[in-house]
Order: structure tokens, then sequence, then C-alpha cells
């Protein structure tokens, strides 16, 4: 069938997406190593070039890829693993979905509307990264040293008004407890012998998450003499670091952001509201000065 005038621009528009989705999908194929979602991806990357061909059928010209969608996909599977890439990938690959289907008048698009939904069901079956076997090692030691930390150095603030102080001893009991979080983490991933899970990698996952948050947590307390501005720093840290922490979970494990996001707020905020009136009461009954 000829393409009508009015379409040239939006299948040009689509073939240069589709040839772009080509290259990523091979580039990541390229730097997976479980050999049976390379060969999902390799097996999408070629899919794509389908695409590609047919919509050049139309338009009768070759269109280059989007350089800068390579590269962003490239280094995100990179940093932040192979999962979270694709699963934002997968959202363009959606809004592809529905456009095409909006084009009836040509049935070799319908087709391509249908093969782009079956790429949603391929990519979530391929999840088999280790970093996210061991997401729930994670969200213990990042959750708990969010809500017990800013509850603690809140209690702190009040009770002894001064930063450096408040920077030590909140080392110190954040590297106690970070410990603690990691050996009881590998003691449960021991004893749950079906999880497949190595204990000793679960245990540092959840150490490391809570160590990495404590860290966070107690520099605003070194960087600032007021006890008050590094108090709002560190929960305005808190709160980043929820967002961050959960805008990653949401798109690698396709869930809802914004509830996840809510719960932790407002209990991380919550549990510090109630530390810091608690620091004050213990100052007034008890009568330390420092």
């Amino acid at each position: 069938m000829k393409l009508k005038e009015k379409d040239r621009k939006t299948f040009l528009r689509f073939q240069r997406e589709e040839i772009t989705a080509h290259i990523i999908y091979q580039k990541l194929a390229s730097i997976e190593k479980e050999a049976s979602n390379r060969r999902i991806l390799e097996g999408i990357a070629a899919q794509e070039a389908t695409h590609y061909d047919n919509l050049k059928r139309y338009t009768g010209i070759d269109v280059k890829p989007y350089r800068r969608g390579i590269v962003k996909y490239y280094w995100l599977a990179r940093v932040f693993g192979i999962t979270f890439a694709i699963k934002l990938m997968e959202a363009d690959e959606e809004s592809s979905s529905f456009t095409y289907a909006a084009y009836t008048d040509y049935p070799e698009l319908l087709q391509m509307a249908q093969e782009e939904e079956m790429h949603e069901n391929e990519l979530i079956a391929m999840i088999k990264e280790e970093r996210l076997s061991y997401m729930g090692s994670v969200v213990l030691g990042l959750n708990d040293a969010l809500v017990e930390f800013t509850g603690a150095l809140a209690g702190y603030t009040m009770a002894l008004n001064d930063s450096k102080s408040i920077a030590f001893i909140g080392s110190i009991t954040g590297i106690a407890a970070a410990l603690s979080m990691a050996s009881s983490e590998y003691l449960s991933t021991k004893s749950e012998t079906d999880t497949g899970k190595h204990p000793v990698k679960s245990a540092l996952y959840t150490g490391i998450a809570y160590l990495i948050t404590v860290l966070a947590l107690i520099t605003p307390f070194i960087l600032f003499e007021n006890v008050l501005i590094s108090l709002i720093v560190m929960l305005a840290m808190a709160i980043l670091i929820i967002g961050l922490f959960n805008y990653y979970y949401s798109v690698a494990k396709s869930e809802n952001f914004r509830k996840r996001f809510g719960e932790m707020a407002v209990l991380s905020l919550g549990v510090a509201l109630i530390s810091f009136l608690i620091g004050f009461a213990l100052k007034q009954v008890i009568g330390i000065e420092i």
C-alpha cells in the first residue's frame, strides 16, 4: 500500500525509533552474561530490524538512529543494571504499540503493534539479575537505616544540641546497627534454604545499604554547625534517598512509585518527629545541657 503524504513524517519517526531500538537491544545483548537473556535480547533486536525494513518499504529511505538514546540506555544498563534499562525501554515500547495500532489503513503496522506488546512479556520473563534477587536485602538495610537512623539523629539533635557530638555518636550507632543488621540478615538467609540466595551476599547487600544511608544522613551534621540546619538537610537527604531508590525499584520491579515512596517517607519522617519530641521531653525531664 502506498504511503499517504500526511503520514510520511510520522513513519520516518517510527523508522528512526525502530533502528534506534534495534541497536540498543544489540548493545544490551552484548553485555548480558546470562545466555537465555541474551538470546531474548538478540531476538527482539532482530524483530526491531524487521520493523525498520517494513517501514522503509513505505518511506523508501534510510534514516539514522537517535545516538543519545543509544548512549543513554547503554550506560543505564552498565550503571544500574540491564533490567532497569530494559524496563525504561519497555515503557517506550508500550507507547509505540498504541501509536502503531492507530494506523488501521496499514495492515503491517497492526502486526507490528501486536509484536511490540509481546516485548513486555518476554522482557519480564528475563529478569534474572543478581542485584534484583537480593533487592529484598537492600530494602531491609535501606528502610531500617532511614526509619531508625532519621529517628535517632532527630532525637540526638534535641537532646545534645551539638552537631559534632551528634555526628560522633551517630557514627558509632550507625556502624553498630549496620553490623547488627548484616548479621541478622546472614542468619535469616542461612535458615531459609529454599531462597537460592547466598547468606554472605545477602548480609553484604543489607550492611552496605545501611552504611551508605548512615553516611549520607550524618554528613550534614559534619558540614554544618547549626543543628537545626543539619537536621533539615538530613531530612531532605532522607527524602532524596527514598525518592531515588523507590524510582529505581518501581521501574525495575514494575511497582507503583507513589505508593512505595509515600509509605517510606511517612514512616521515616514520622519516626523522626516522634524521636525529636522524645529527645526534647527527656532533655526537659533530666535537665541535661551539652
